[in-house]
């Protein structure tokens, strides 16, 4: 981010623009809708510009650019299309420490516009930072359309409502709480509906319910991140994770999705390694269910979906046990994922019939896996956690019947912008990871399948790892 997003409270307050055409006419308009008082300069002005003089809404003198013009002013903006003015303008107001914007010259500007979504109160605003002015009103169109026109009433009657629920609600967490709960509630379809009153009627009532049982009860999201990349999450994923109060997330979910857990809530890392745990699986399960019981919401995310070799299923074990809530959310687990990105389809008319996920290591970290079934043709096997005995895999599948040409690979930090492929044959592919120096998390795919990618292969990655 090169810029902050700041919103300005300019009304009634001297803004002053420099120049007297149609771009100049847009930014009187949009300070004219904060409240602004705005001074115009410039030699002439077109038609539309001198109705507002005419009718009293903004202040216009007939002079040329002179520095003496920015003086009280809160903000300048140096709407003309003469470069050596808008330098001028620019070079004047960031003298005097006065935000500047210059149309269409983002090096002169000490501010951008934002396209804005206008909901008011609540106000969107979008910035390309000035590098794509386009795109960035494209964006705002986009938001446009997931917000109904009248979604700003349903701020202005929660601040109806704001003093009553924070005299009520000592904390901000059993306010925010609150007010979250109101949001996935029918009373905001009541206000979208236009039944103002009845929604006023509904929120009251939620208070009154609220003071006769005020202990929060907490509970537990157990969420799959997917792969890696933030695009695969669900809807519900992503909104649970913005209502959390505490993250217990491990060491598979990839920085990008970690960005989109709340800013303010806790994060607590619980990675694992191999044979090097952060916390030890039974003291996570006990921390999810303190947490829950102290009435924290609380986001247990893990990469890839949680009852694939996430052990989510030993950590709902022990919420049971202690009666607490919790839900499940599904995410795509690396086998789909990182396989789909990879170019690598995990079962083919052609080449497999099936597929067989396996763990690469077991709990007790042995590698005493089932070879037998893991041998069986037509099929793909798809192996997780399974860098550090890549070798001995190989070899055993081998030993079990299994050719050593058959096609193999090793897919690091698949379906993210680091994604790296190793391709090879069994017999050779625990040597090219080596040699390519693969680090976990990875992921190991044998079958005929893997001779595909080569055709397939539709993901590069911008940020290959060399």
């Amino acid at each position: 981010m090169q810029a902050l997003p700041i919103f300005l409270n300019i009304a009634h307050r001297p803004c002053v623009v420099i120049g007297g055409g149609e771009v100049a006419l847009r930014k009187v308009s949009s300070l004219l809708k904060a409240d602004a008082a705005v001074k115009l300069y410039a030699p002439e002005i077109c038609p539309q510009l001198q109705v507002l003089v005419d009718e009293g809404k903004i202040q216009f003198k007939a002079l040329a650019f002179e520095e003496n013009q920015l003086e009280k002013a809160c903000l300048v903006i140096a709407a003309t299309d003469d470069e050596t003015v808008n330098v001028a303008v620019s070079q004047a107001a960031k003298a005097r420490n006065i935000p500047v914007n210059v149309v269409d010259s983002p090096a002169l500007c000490t501010f951008t516009f934002a396209s804005i979504v206008d909901r008011s109160p609540i106000i969107v605003a979008v910035s390309s930072e000035g590098n794509a002015p386009v795109l960035a009103r494209y964006t705002r169109t986009k938001i446009e359309t997931m917000l109904p026109a009248n979604y700003g009433r349903i701020a202005a009657i929660a601040g109806e409502f704001r003093e009553e629920v924070k005299t009520q609600f000592a904390t901000t967490q059993a306010r925010r709480i609150f007010w979250e709960e109101v949001l996935q509630s029918p009373i905001v379809e009541q206000i979208l509906a236009g039944h103002e009153d009845a929604a006023r009627q509904m929120l009251a009532q939620r208070l009154a319910d609220q003071a006769h049982n005020k202990q929060h009860h907490g509970e537990v999201y157990l969420v799959g991140g997917g792969p890696g990349d933030p695009d695969l999450l669900t809807f519900r994923a992503l909104r649970l994770m913005q209502q959390c109060d505490v993250c217990v997330y491990d060491k598979l979910v990839s920085p990008e999705v970690m960005a989109l857990v709340r800013r303010d809530a806790e994060l607590i890392y619980v990675g694992k390694s191999r044979d090097q745990h952060t916390l030890p699986q039974e003291e996570i399960n006990q921390l999810l269910a303190r947490l829950a019981l102290e009435g924290k919401r609380v986001l247990r995310l893990k990469g890839g979906d949680p009852f694939i070799f996430g052990r989510g299923g030993e950590e709902i074990e022990t919420l049971m046990q202690q009666n607490v809530p919790f839900q499940v959310v599904p995410g795509i687990t690396a086998a789909n994922g990182v396989s789909s990105y990879a170019g690598i389809p995990l079962t083919h008319r052609d080449y497999a019939q099936a597929c067989l996920f396996i763990t690469g290591h077991l709990k007790d970290g042995s590698l005493d896996l089932d070879w037998v079934a893991m041998s069986r043709p037509n099929q793909t096997v798809v192996i997780y956690m399974g860098l550090v005995g890549l070798a001995q895999i190989c070899e055993q599948l081998i030993a079990h019947g299994v050719s050593p040409d058959m096609p193999a690979a090793v897919v690091q930090q698949g379906t993210t912008q680091r994604q790296k492929v190793v391709s090879a044959t069994l017999q050779d592919l625990a040597q090219k990871v080596a040699d390519a120096q693969i680090k976990a998390p990875c992921l190991t795919i044998i079958g005929e399948v893997v001779k595909l990618r080569e055709k397939l292969n539709w993901f590069t990655p911008s940020e290959p790892i060399e």
